[in-house]
């Protein structure tokens, strides 16, 4: 039975994933899934560039998954998100990386992260040619891609990620006071409206959220008896009543409630006003929540299982 590999090096974890599709179903079975925590928010300088900690803190971390599973290492698609991707330091870092530990990552452009989230989606939604719209919050971007096919005709991937967003407008994670708040929903809502051409949901078709960020948000909405929300559905009401809740809070305590995790909870309420903005930029006035993204899209398409 073929089997597929991607090891994912995002700014919270290095994920090695490795799925195979049993004959005559329709989903991923998982084979192997070894994770290693990482913090490389914490190891940026101000200009965005990785530090000699977080580049051994990677280092140590492919190193340890892909000594996980030793058979299928030349088979890996290691890839790395935007922490990486964007930062201005990314060749020396790649670079290093691949000398110490035979392994070199690459980095995927936006436009095809938001690609293979769609692709991941629909694959995921089940064979359908009903209009699809999907939305993906990242650390460093968001991504935006709409169809009606397997491929989808418009992607978008703008430099709006949770990330992002918390070290130039919210830095610790906080607002300083409701104008700042008010700043920061304005700032996001201009940049959104400047982008030409955002798909917005049609008749018939369904829009799915993916990313911890809509996972989370969803979940902590549902605590809230927000209705319609569920942890498969999160509406924009649902959203707006996190929000508010998430900035009411210290950073150092939203890990308490429930759905967020401790070491999302500083990025957390840059999550929410992002997820508030490009749904309302989408005219989306709830999501379903699709638990798959850019990592099972390549190893989807690495399988064959996409066509």
């Amino acid at each position: 039975m073929r089997q597929a590999a991607v090891l994912d090096v995002g700014c919270h974890s290095a994920l090695l994933t490795v799925v195979r599709r049993p004959h005559g179903q329709a989903g991923l079975e998982t084979v192997l899934s070894h994770k290693v925590r990482l913090s490389l928010h914490q190891m940026l300088a101000p200009d965005g560039q990785l530090d000699e900690q977080g580049i051994r803190s990677v280092q140590q971390a492919v190193a340890e998954t892909m000594d996980a599973n030793p058979a299928a290492q030349s088979r890996v698609f290691a890839f790395a998100t935007s922490v990486i991707r964007d930062a201005p330091n990314r060749d020396e870092v790649i670079a290093r990386i691949a000398g110490a530990t035979g392994t070199r990552l690459r980095v995927l452009p936006g436009r095809e992260e938001a690609r293979l989230a769609y692709v991941a989606a629909r694959q995921w939604a089940g064979h359908t040619s009903d209009p699809l719209l999907v939305l993906d919050i990242g650390g460093g971007t968001i991504e935006i891609a709409s169809g009606t096919g397997r491929e989808p005709h418009t992607v978008h991937s703008l430099p709006l990620g949770a990330r992002t967003i918390t070290r130039r407008w919210l830095p610790g994670g906080a607002a300083s006071s409701s104008r700042q708040l008010r700043r920061v929903r304005h700032h996001l809502r201009r940049a959104l409206s400047r982008q030409p051409g955002l798909p917005t949901p049609q008749p018939g078709g369904h829009v799915l959220a993916s990313s911890k960020t809509f996972t989370q948000l969803a979940r902590l909405a549902f605590a809230q008896g927000e209705p319609p929300c569920s942890r498969s559905r999160l509406s924009l009401t649902g959203v707006q009543a996190s929000l508010a809740l998430l900035a009411d809070m210290d950073p150092a305590h939203r890990g308490e409630l429930p759905g967020i995790s401790t070491h999302r909870a500083e990025q957390s309420l840059a999550g929410a006003l992002i997820a508030e903005a490009l749904m309302e930029a989408c005219e989306a006035t709830s999501v379903e929540i699709c638990p798959w993204s850019t990592r099972e899209g390549l190893l989807l398409e690495r399988l064959g299982s996409t066509h």
